[in-house]
């Protein structure tokens, strides 16, 4: 028995350790290399070998980062941070996706003259890190395009339903990488999602052609945004890389997907994920996008889909190209018919069997439902004998837009009206339901709502939507657009750019419906969908094209191009609005301003940053040298003779952070004096350029020196100073002002953000 006993509790204690491991990065300094081993790849395996019997490498990585992966329980990572050549061991993160009519709203339509030539496009290639690509997709196709461009070292890898073949002139490349998936859980389904580059999801398709679609004339959803579907650069390349499953997106295939994409030899890379928020030396994917962007490769990244709130964004370093979402000039508009004889206009995709024509019994889900979720029409929560025959009200939020049809649906109901709550103000998002229904805002929702609530027989119907142009104003930034400040540099402005995130209509896989749910059986070849994930890739093809115009350009120099562009008023001369409150946005909401293509191939003057750049925003940041080799892979020791300041890093953007005076008499009248100083490059030809100040506040004063710079020369650099004098304010203020220079023919803008803590 005793033995039976100590047997168990072995068992027991063997299960504890396997059930511990979890899957790190293992960052290498790679000059530390032992003479005894010909490559780098055995001196890792022997690093871990020493330290694990059973362990096995997942990765090796050689170009944005020197290290591998691999699955460890708590006891060898701190056996393995003892072994020469560990410069850090870092858990994985897990990241989550942020889920036809845009060029011509972009001005890409209306003067080709402006835009690069074709051939010198043919030359660029993005990569898209996704779910992977739906390769029959008619957005794929390569009609008029040449031959591969010779600076292309990837492949075209083959497995589960993808052959060579699905590779073309257009999708030069496709690759996947699942093994940090499988680590943590198990092996791949194939019987439920594709182990290759084959998109079963949708998402990866849909930002690819968006990127770098083909023109496909008569393109639409169900006849919804009909017309030619095109991506911002369509005469670019393709290379996908599979990163996302049903289970999520894993560091350690992200970062094995840079690792190749940037062997490969992409231009662009465009990734529409993000996880959390942490210090650059510990964000294993940033690290990674550092290299790549040191070597001229513009990373483009979503925002998030966390907004309206404060503070919320990811993808905040200052490499990456960060982008947040606005909305289009086009509206899918449905309206709805209440029994008192009011009528409101919503949003919808729907395209099926329409109501009958009369108007039916109308509910609203929290008075059917025997639950709190009731109102939110969650799984489970309505009453079919109350919901059956009727058209059911359903609050935004707690699970999915399209999941709340089906929960109404399955109980019953003919209808869903799915209203606003005030996170989400007017912003109209619309879905391919499978029921019909409609998306109305906060105030109109109120108003159906109270109507429900104050008649005794309340009845309503919906009618069909269509498609509606011109529709002002737009752009808007969307309520899910993640917002600044900065999370953990507020001396950097953030998001950097909004482009177009609402309603974005683009190829979609075969694999699954319009909705993505189990239940719908419908397929199609393009598909509606919202998010920062839609206008990130708008900026990694429109970086594509500025790439193709201006190919010695660094990726700073691109993203500067993109910023300075930007637009943050309507022509009448307001503001862009915030759709979440109805007000004007602010450079916390769009960043620099909606994205102006045709005016970024044309900068005059652009922001450059190198390496040694950031060396010094590393200094300033008090990082030690094992951290900035971290990132940089460089051997650098901060100078202490010498002051590094946030405030002198070269970017686009002014982000000012006060901290509010504390006295007796609460800071009144005290007064704190910061200087920025920024190197413009001109990129244009010789001329003079006079700065402009704009401020919505007297609280900040701003003098800038010199006041006019003369360039005689292309690539010559001028270098000025911004001195901030703010009065105290109270903690948790915030205000805004804007920085141009211009020669009469160019502006190049700043926006300028100060906030008090």
């Amino acid at each position: 028995m005793k033995i039976l006993q100590t047997l168990a509790l072995f068992l027991l204690c063997v299960s504890c350790v396997i059930a511990k491991k979890k899957t790190y990065i293992i960052h290498m300094d790679h000059s530390s290399i032992p003479e005894s081993f010909n490559d780098h790849s055995q001196w890792y395996d022997a690093s871990l070998k020493s330290i694990s019997e059973t362990a096995e490498m997942l990765y090796t990585y050689e170009n944005v980062i020197h290290g591998f992966s691999t699955t460890l329980t708590k006891y060898e990572v701190e056996l393995l941070k003892k072994k020469p050549g560990i410069l850090s061991v870092l858990p994985e993160a897990r990241y989550e996706l942020h889920t036809t009519r845009t060029p011509e709203f972009l001005g890409l339509g209306k003067d080709e003259s402006a835009l690069p030539s074709s051939g010198s496009v043919h030359e660029v290639i993005i990569g898209v890190l996704d779910t992977g690509v739906w390769p029959e997709s008619p957005s794929l196709h390569d009609t008029g395009l040449g031959p591969v461009p010779s600076t292309w070292k990837g492949a075209c890898e083959t497995g589960t339903n993808f052959t060579l073949s699905n590779c073309n002139n257009k999708l030069i490349g496709a690759r996947y990488f699942y093994k940090g998936y499988e680590a943590a859980f198990g092996p791949i389904d194939e019987s439920s999602e594709s182990k290759s580059p084959r998109d079963d999801d949708g998402h990866g398709t849909h930002t690819s052609t968006t990127a770098a679609g083909t023109a496909v004339p008569k393109a639409s959803l169900f006849g919804y945004a009909e017309g030619t579907a095109r991506g911002m650069a369509p005469q670019a390349r393709l290379a996908v890389y599979k990163i996302c499953w049903l289970g999520g997106c894993f560091g350690s295939d992200i970062m094995a997907a840079l690792d190749k994409a940037v062997a490969d030899g992409v231009n662009v890379i465009s990734m529409s994920i993000g996880g959390g928020t942490t210090d650059y030396y510990r964000d294993n994917v940033a690290m990674g996008a550092f290299r790549a962007a040191a070597q001229g490769i513009v990373v483009s990244c979503s925002a998030g889909n966390s907004g309206p709130y404060s503070g919320s964004l990811s993808n905040v370093a200052p490499w990456l190209t960060t982008v947040g979402a606005g909305t289009l000039d086009r509206d899918f508009p449905t309206y709805i018919t209440l029994g008192n004889g009011k009528n409101y206009s919503g949003v919808s995709f729907y395209n099926g069997k329409p109501l009958p024509n009369k108007l039916l019994p109308l509910v609203y889900g929290g008075s059917v439902s025997n639950t709190s979720s009731g109102t939110l029409c969650m799984d489970d929560s309505l009453i079919a004998s109350k919901v059956a025959g009727k058209i059911v009200v359903c609050d935004r939020g707690g699970n999915s837009r399209v999941q709340k049809g089906v929960v109404v649906k399955d109980a019953g109901g003919l209808g869903m009206i799915l209203t606003n709550t005030d996170s989400y103000g007017e912003e109209l998002v619309g879905d391919a339901q499978l029921l019909p229904s409609a998306a109305v805002g906060e105030k109109m929702g109120n108003l159906i709502k109270n109507y429900i609530s104050s008649d005794p027989n309340p009845t309503g119907t919906i009618s069909r939507g269509y498609t509606q142009l011109g529709v002002q104003p737009s752009p808007v930034v969307a309520a899910f657009s993640s917002r600044g400040p900065n999370p953990i540099t507020p001396e950097i402005l953030k998001p950097d750019i909004i482009a177009p995130g609402v309603n974005i209509l683009a190829g979609w896989t075969r694999a699954t419906g319009p909705t993505g749910l189990h239940d719908d059986d419908r397929r199609v070849d393009f598909n509606i969908i919202s998010g920062t994930s839609m206008s990130c890739p708008h900026v990694s093809g429109l970086a594509a094209l500025i790439k193709s115009a201006h190919p010695r350009w660094s990726s700073a120099m691109i993203k500067s191009a993109l910023m300075t562009t930007a637009y943050t008023k309507y022509k009448s001369g307001e503001t862009l609005q915030d759709v979440s409150t109805g007000t004007p946005a602010t450079p916390f909401d769009f960043g620099a301003g909606h994205v102006n293509p045709v005016s970024a191939l044309n900068p005059g003057l652009v922001y450059d940053s190198t390496v040694d750049d950031y060396l010094h925003f590393f200094c300033a940041l008090n990082y030690s040298s094992s951290e900035i080799k971290l990132i940089t892979n460089k051997d650098f020791t901060c100078d202490s003779k010498k002051q590094y300041r946030l405030q002198d890093f070269n970017y686009p953007s002014f982000a000012v952070p006060f901290e509010t005076a504390s006295d007796r008499r609460g800071g009144e009248g005290v007064q704190t004096t910061i200087e920025y100083s920024r190197t413009l490059t001109n990129v244009g030809p010789p001329g003079t350029y006079k700065v402009t100040l704009s401020s919505e506040t007297q609280s900040v004063k701003m003098l800038v020196k010199p006041e006019s710079l003369s360039f005689s020369k292309a690539d010559e650099k001028k270098t000025y100073t911004v001195t901030f004098t703010a009065t105290s304010m109270p903690s948790g203020t915030s205000s805004f002002a804007r920085l141009e220079w211009s020669d009469g023919k160019h502006i190049v803008g700043s926006p300028v953000a100060f906030s008090w803590t």
